[in-house]
C-alpha cells in the first residue's frame, strides 16, 4: 500500500524537528539553562511554548506519559528556569546538532529554500483545538535559515501530533491504550520500552492489555484482532486527514521540490548521535 501524502510528509519533517530529542548537545544546554536531568529537559523544553504550565496540563497534552513521570519534572522545572530561557536552550540544541550533522550544507541555498517553502506550508495551518501547535505558532521565527526550517518543521510536527491525540480520543484510547495498541500491531514499543521511556508500570500495562482485550481490539496472543486493526487504521487515517489539507493545497511541483529537499536533509540526520531507527517516536526513515 502506498504511503499517504501526509504520512510521507511526516517522515520528512519529523526527523528535522526531533533532532533536539536525540542530540547529545541537549544535556549541557538544558543543564546550563538550570534544568536537572534529561527528562526535565524534555518535558520543559517541549511544553515551554505554552508557558510555565503545570504537570497536569503537560500530561494531558503529551497524552502518553505516566502522570507521575511528568510530575517529577513539571512544575519543578519552573523553579529552576523559565520558559524563555529553556526555549533559548532548545534553539541552541537545534543549532549545534544541525551544524554538526549537516556540516557546510547547513548554510546552503537548499536549506534556505527548504526553510522558505516549509514556512509557507506551516503558515496555512490553523490552531483550533491544537494547544501544542498554538504555543509554537506564537514563537518568533528564527532569522537563520536552518533554524527557521527547524521551527517550521516543529510547527508541522506539533500540529500533526495534536490532531493525532484528537483522533485517539475520538476512538476512546487513552495514552497507555494507544501505546499498547501500537505494540500489538508490531510497530510500537514493547512493554519494557514503554516502562522505560513512558513510565508506566508492568501492572498498568497488563491492565491496558486486559481493557483492549475486553473491547475486542487485541487477542490472547497480544496481537491485533480484525476490529483492532480497523480501529488503529481509523486513527491513523484521521491523523493523516487532519494533517493533510495544507499539503493538498500546495502545488504538486512545489510540493515535490520541497519533499526532495527535506528528504536529503532528513536522511543526513541518521547518525549514532542523531536520529536512530527504530525510535520511540515511531517515525520511519524518510519516504
Amino acid at each position: 500500500m502506498p504511503t499517504s501524502l501526509p504520512r510521507r510528509a511526516w517522515t520528512l519533517f519529523e526527523p528535522i524537528h526531533a533532532i533536539v530529542y536525540f542530540a547529545p548537545e541537549a544535556t549541557d544546554a538544558y543543564k546550563a539553562a538550570g534544568l536537572r536531568g534529561g527528562w526535565m529537559g524534555y518535558f520543559a523544553s517541549r511544553s515551554a511554548p505554552m508557558g510555565a504550565v503545570g504537570g497536569e496540563v503537560v500530561t494531558a497534552v503529551f497524552h502518553n506519559f505516566r502522570p507521575s513521570m511528568v510530575l517529577r519534572a513539571i512544575p519543578d522545572a519552573w523553579t529552576f528556569s523559565t520558559p524563555d530561557r529553556v526555549l533559548e536552550a532548545r534553539l541552541e540544541v537545534a543549532d549545534f546538532a544541525l551544524r554538526r550533522l549537516w556540516g557546510p550544507e547547513v548554510d546552503s541555498d537548499e536549506v534556505t529554500e527548504a526553510a522558505t517553502l516549509t514556512l509557507e506550508v506551516a503558515g496555512a495551518l490553523h490552531a483550533d483545538g491544537r494547544p501544542l501547535y498554538a504555543g509554537h505558532a506564537g514563537l518568533p521565527v528564527p532569522e537563520v535559515p536552518h533554524l527557521a526550517l527547524w521551527h517550521a518543521c516543529s510547527l508541522l510536527r506539533e500540529h500533526r501530533f495534536d490532531g493525532h491525540v484528537a483522533a485517539l480520543t475520538v476512538h476512546g484510547l487513552d495514552g497507555l491504550d494507544a501505546l499498547v495498541l501500537a505494540s500489538a500491531s508490531g510497530k510500537g514499543m514493547d512493554a519494557a520500552t514503554i516502562q522505560k521511556v513512558r513510565g508506566w508500570t508492568e501492572e498498568e500495562i497488563g491492565a491496558a492489555w486486559d481493557r483492549l482485550r475486553e473491547r475486542g481490539l487485541v487477542n490472547a496472543e497480544h496481537g491485533l484482532t480484525a476490529e483492532g486493526t480497523a480501529v488503529r487504521g481509523a486513527v491513523e487515517e484521521a491523523t493523516d486527514r487532519l494533517a493533510g489539507g495544507v499539503w493538498e493545497a500546495f502545488s504538486e511541483a512545489r510540493r515535490e521540490r520541497l519533499f526532495g529537499l527535506l528528504h536529503d536533509l532528513a536522511t543526513r540526520l541518521e547518525h549514532p548521535e542523531g536520529i536512530r531507527y527504530p525510535n520511540p517516536i515511531g517515525v520511519t526513515r524518510p519516504a
